[in-house]
């Protein structure tokens, strides 16, 4: 516990309660509203009498339709499937079913916040694979991280906080890497209903030794509903499938039903994802004569860098000006960035990206 601190994301949400109107970029989670038609959905189990526990691996009515969509969207038939308590949840099943006293797990860096943890949490080592400057996997940074004590590559694609994907080309490199060191890849694809340029590619769908993990939080803006699943090799969903009998016990009972809902009207989602696309825009071109900053092609995040100081000096100076950012640290062994969420009105954005920019100029 004493690898582990508390997260630097609460501090600057704890940080949000006692500001008057703040100019918040700090949250990442969704501005809209779970769908209608997903409330009632849950209104209707709540009725109906489903709040009681669920067999541990989650109802057989999801699995078969998430089954339904991993064959339509991603050509797969996983071996297994676990539903979870959100991705988090999936993730520390993962972990502790997969890694030992000095196993080593590969990251790149910037990386979500709970990998590094995890894998500390569990007796694993973190190691780093760098992206910088512009957040793209490279074959030679990949394989110079991996020895003979690699247990796990970890991948998100879209990425929290830069808001990459990965191309087709980088995750089949991967794979081959992955490939020729026998490696299992833990894919977090949380995000993966928003890739704005030129569509989605899964690693699953590459490299078959994939755990591969998603969910209902960003899609369909579920994040407090706590609604994720695990997919992959037969024998690894069984053990978390055991850890999770001793553990969470199973995923919230109304809402595994309202995800049947959810699954069917997941085409509603492509109005979203035209609208983050367009304040993905809006935040870049507002941004990018002031800062160095890669445009993210995914998720809802960009990650520029500070351009002055460290991370924690420019987010403090923000923060004076009313404006929530996330340091850069917390998502990375650097303190050269920082992360905007744009899951925020387009008033908000551009209140921020006139702060930003103000402070950018303030010490030039």
């Amino acid at each position: 516990m004493k690898l582990i601190d508390s997260s630097g994301i609460r501090k600057v949400f704890d940080l949000a309660r006692n500001m008057k109107d703040p100019v918040n970029l700090s949250i990442g989670q969704p501005d809209f509203d779970v769908p209608e038609e997903v409330k009632k959905a849950a209104v209707e189990s709540i009725l109906a009498g489903h709040n009681r526990y669920t067999v541990t691996q989650g109802i057989p009515e999801l699995h078969k339709a998430l089954r339904e969509l991993l064959k339509a969207t991603r050509g797969i038939e996983p071996e297994g499937m676990l539903i979870t308590s959100g991705v988090s949840g999936g993730l520390v099943l993962a972990f502790l079913a997969l890694v030992e006293q000095g196993d080593e797990v590969v990251i790149p860096d910037p990386y979500f916040v709970m990998y590094k943890h995890l894998a500390n949490l569990t007796g694993g080592t973190p190691k780093f694979v760098d992206t910088y400057p512009d957040f793209r996997l490279r074959r030679e940074a990949l394989e110079a991280a991996i020895t003979p004590r690699t247990k796990l590559l970890v991948l998100n694609s879209p990425c929290n906080p830069t808001g990459v994907t990965y191309s087709r080309a980088e995750l089949e490199m991967a794979a081959d890497v992955a490939r020729e060191h026998d490696l299992l890849v833990l894919s977090d694809e949380i995000y993966d209903c928003f890739a704005y340029d030129g569509g989605y590619t899964s690693m699953a769908s590459i490299y078959p030794k994939t755990l591969l993990m998603g969910g209902f939080s960003k899609s369909h803006a579920m994040t407090g509903w706590r609604l994720g699943y695990a997919a992959g090799p037969g024998a690894l969903i069984a053990e978390m499938t055991k850890l999770q009998q001793f553990s969470f016990v199973c995923a919230p009972s109304i809402a595994q039903y309202a995800g049947l809902t959810a699954l069917e009207n997941i085409d509603g989602i492509n109005e979203y994802r035209e609208q983050y696309a367009a304040k993905r825009d809006l935040i870049y071109n507002g941004l990018k004569d002031n800062f160095e900053i890669q445009k993210p092609d995914g998720a809802f995040y960009i990650f520029p860098k500070t351009p002055w100081g460290t991370d924690h000096e420019f987010v403090a100076e923000a923060i004076k000006r009313n404006l929530l950012i996330i340091p850069g640290s917390v998502f990375s062994e650097r303190n050269s960035n920082f992360r905007i969420s744009y899951a925020a009105s387009d008033d908000t954005l551009k209140r921020g990206i006139d702060l930003l920019n103000q402070l950018a100029v303030s010490r030039s």
